[in-house]
């Protein structure tokens, strides 16, 4: 089984490939790395940050791998800088994915109901095409308001939102949802690819903000995926996971734009992943 994370680089700051890369290949695949960016930090919370753009480089990688023969069971996309690179990943999807391969598409572009700097309604039209490529996304609930045209505001119709988004991919998940659920706050309202049903998982509330959540939600979701678990124990897997790792940076104390400290939480995840691994067979 070998993954693809194209993604960007930030140097500081646990977000992108820095978790991409460790949580994936810890979950027992191959994972290689295509770097989108090269950031000193990330831009949430940081002022001063360098930015370096890999835009030029991508072409020539993505033929040294097909030199290669390099095919890819699973790739996911995140941090794209441009409508050039959203571009470059249709091409990387039709030449280094597997036939029956499954592409997932993270299409950051903003949170708590802004799209980030440089992001702006042409990148959000483009990136709804690089949706409709995709097996599954998994926007949050910012991004996912942005690709079906919908106002954003708290309380929204998940359910709804989650319909608008199956016009563009067979298999979206809406994130960071906050809607009270037997006593829990739901972090996914999805699809699922068994059933066709829209589905919720929840778990506890943990008040604050925290910078690479998603990230660290989507790394294990395709750890999971590439172990072969269903999509219903891969959601809930990977929030379980986000959610044990939001507790300890706040336990910890540690600065929200810092990312969460998901390193201590990583063995309790392996094993569970495992356990369910092993009952998928």
């Amino acid at each position: 089984m070998r993954v693809l994370a194209i993604n960007d680089i930030s140097c500081v700051g646990k977000c992108s490939l820095t978790v991409a890369l460790p949580i994936i290949a810890a979950s027992g695949v191959t994972c290689d790395i295509l770097p989108t960016a090269i950031l000193s930090t990330h831009t949430g919370g940081f002022t001063g940050y360098t930015f370096r753009d890999l835009s030029e480089d991508i072409p020539a990688i993505i033929a040294h791998w097909k030199t290669l023969g390099l095919r890819y069971d699973i790739i996911i996309s995140g941090y794209l800088g441009s409508i050039d690179q959203i571009e470059m990943v249709k091409t990387v999807k039709h030449e280094l994915l597997k036939k029956d391969g499954l592409m997932i598409v993270d299409p950051v572009m903003g949170d708590n109901g802004k799209l980030y700097v440089h992001f702006d309604q042409p990148f959000v039209e483009q990136m709804k095409g690089l949706c409709r490529e995709a097996d599954v996304i998994v926007p949050n609930l910012t991004e996912a308001c942005a690709l079906t045209d919908t106002p954003y505001a708290d309380g929204c119709d998940y359910q709804s939102l989650l319909k608008k988004l199956r016009t563009l991919c067979p298999r979206p998940s809406v994130t960071g949802c906050d809607e009270q659920k037997d006593g829990k706050t739901i972090c996914s309202v999805y699809y699922t690819d068994e059933t066709g049903a829209i589905k919720t998982y929840a778990t506890e509330k943990i008040e604050g903000s925290f910078h690479g959540a998603g990230d660290v939600y989507a790394s294990a979701l395709v750890g999971a995926l590439a172990r072969g678990t269903d999509t219903d124990t891969a959601v809930r897997l990977a929030a379980d996971f986000t959610t044990a790792s939001i507790r300890q940076t706040k336990e910890d104390g540690t600065e929200a734009r810092y990312g969460l400290n998901s390193e201590s939480c990583t063995l309790a995840f392996l094993q569970a992943l495992d356990r369910a691994a092993k009952g998928a067979k």
